[in-house]
């Protein structure tokens, strides 16, 4: 006889999930049970074993009065409460992230340094994601998820606070690194614990409403953050950020479910996504193929200003389309990468092409212009489904690999902004950031069908058991 025990729900002092002894148990413990002993109260017991685990249930236990006690829209709430709060989360880091670049004269002016000066905050920032993403994931391998999230947000929050008192350039410089080490690592792991907790077909869409903080941070957060920075000075902004954060915090605590690590999770075992072909792939289409959108939106204000002809004051409306087309683009991408991951990958590396290409004609005319950056923004539809992609393909290193697809980003950032700049300081002018976007999107297609080309000659080669094997071949 096998007795299964049930922790106490999340919202005792003990842990949840299921174990056998001080092992934790997983359904092929549960369709081996004569007897079960739950430990805990009804609700959270079957939306702990999932959809699946609740059928497996139901077959072994007909009879049982807890068959079936929490609805699918119960379960449709619960999900919606987590991503809800993961999402706030989202929208504190997209705020902090963005908010500095419309700030920066107000900045150099009360450091005493230059606006380029100021703009090395930026980079300094850019640099503690890209170092905190993979460092932060496998020194934390094995604490809870929610745990994990709390104490990524607390430092998110407490470096905003910590910048907004910062003395001087070099005091900032360091406080801006700090606050973005836990940037890639809480969208990894908010990620992981949104696809755990949606059912089956909708891990994309899970996803995507966690990432649709940081998207909507941009048509929202970014201009009330930059509004207090003018009206009451640019620390202001930092205070507000910090304060966000303290909510995302509470909403996380009652509202995300304690999930536990894989069992078994070390740095080590992290370490091991850096072995597969498939997630150094990944990474590139998204380092590589992303860049595009950066090139191009990293220079838009004096494109529209000198191209365009369109004013100062008319900036800001035009941001405001882009950030539309982001949440636009995350909430479809989303949709579609549920139903055929791969393809829309592919799809949307096609689209971003075309619609980049297209900005160097239709930066000369206004309507057309802001349009076009309309639907630059909606090339973010990549992201959900790529973050997908690196789950399925990480095996059992899925918190590395979550966390350093936005380091990747970063890397996208840094490298379309830097060849925009190459291409306007070679006198291509300003709209050559279309053709510098256009050709990043190119050579992201190119990573991706060498990876499906690998896929398809690993399968070959691993004879036809391995098919099944290999969940990410979507559509």
């Amino acid at each position: 006889m096998v007795v299964l025990m049930v922790a106490k729900p999340p919202d005792s002092s003990e842990s949840g999930g299921f174990f056998i002894g001080d092992r934790p148990a997983g359904l092929q413990d549960l369709a081996q049970c004569d007897k079960v002993k739950p430990r805990v109260n009804t609700r959270f017991f079957h939306l702990s074993l999932g959809r699946a685990g609740r059928l497996a249930w139901q077959r072994l236990h007909p009879d049982d009065h807890m068959t079936n006690p929490i609805s699918e829209d119960q379960q449709s709430r619960v999900l919606l409460r987590a991503v809800l709060a993961l999402g706030v989360g989202g929208f504190a880091i997209g705020t902090g992230e963005f908010v500095i670049m419309g700030l920066l004269p107000e900045v150099a002016r009360d450091i005493d340094v230059s606006i380029p000066q100021a703009g090395h905050v930026i980079s300094a920032y850019a640099l503690g994601v890209v170092i905190g993403a993979p460092l932060l994931a496998v020194l934390a391998a094995g604490w809870r998820r929610r745990t994990l999230l709390i104490a990524l947000m607390a430092v998110f929050s407490l470096g905003n606070f910590a910048s907004a008192l910062a003395p001087g350039y070099l005091a900032l410089n360091l406080l801006r690194f700090a606050t973005g080490l836990p940037h890639g690592t809480y969208f990894g792991v908010a990620a992981l614990v949104a696809a755990a907790l949606a059912p089956p077909g909708r891990r994309a869409r899970a996803v995507g409403m966690v990432m649709l903080g940081l998207t909507g941070a941009t048509l929202v957060g970014v201009p009330i953050a930059a509004w207090l920075g003018q009206l009451f000075g640019w620390r202001a902004a930092f205070v507000f950020v910090g304060l966000i954060g303290l909510l995302a915090i509470e909403m996380i605590r009652r509202e995300v479910p304690d999930l536990a690590a894989p069992q078994g999770a070390s740095p080590w075992r992290e370490l091991g996504a850096l072995k597969r072909k498939q997630v150094w792939f990944t990474l590139g289409i998204a380092a590589i193929g992303f860049g595009g959108m950066f090139s191009v939106f990293s220079y838009i204000k004096p494109t529209l200003t000198e191209v365009t002809g369109l004013s100062v004051g008319g900036v800001p409306v035009v941001l405001a389309l882009f950030g539309l087309g982001m949440v636009c683009g995350n909430l479809v991408g989303s949709r579609l990468a549920d139903k055929s991951l791969m393809r829309t990958i592919g799809g949307v590396l096609v689209w971003a092409m075309l619609v980049l290409t297209t900005f160097t004609f239709a930066a000369h005319y206004l309507a057309a212009a802001a349009l076009t950056v309309f639907l630059i923004g909606t090339t973010v539809a990549i992201g959900p489904a790529l973050q997908i992609r690196l789950m399925d393909v990480a095996g059992d290193a899925q918190t590395l690999a979550a966390a350093l697809n936005h380091s990747a980003f970063n890397m996208a950032n840094a490298l379309g902004a830097w060849l925009g700049g190459v291409a306007i300081s070679a006198g291509l002018g300003w709209t050559s950031t279309g053709w510098v976007g256009a050709l990043l999107a190119l050579a992201g297609l190119g990573i991706f069908a060498w990876a499906l080309s690998s896929e398809r000659k690993d399968l070959r080669g691993a004879g036809p058991s391995a098919a099944g094997a290999v969940p990410s071949r979507q559509g």
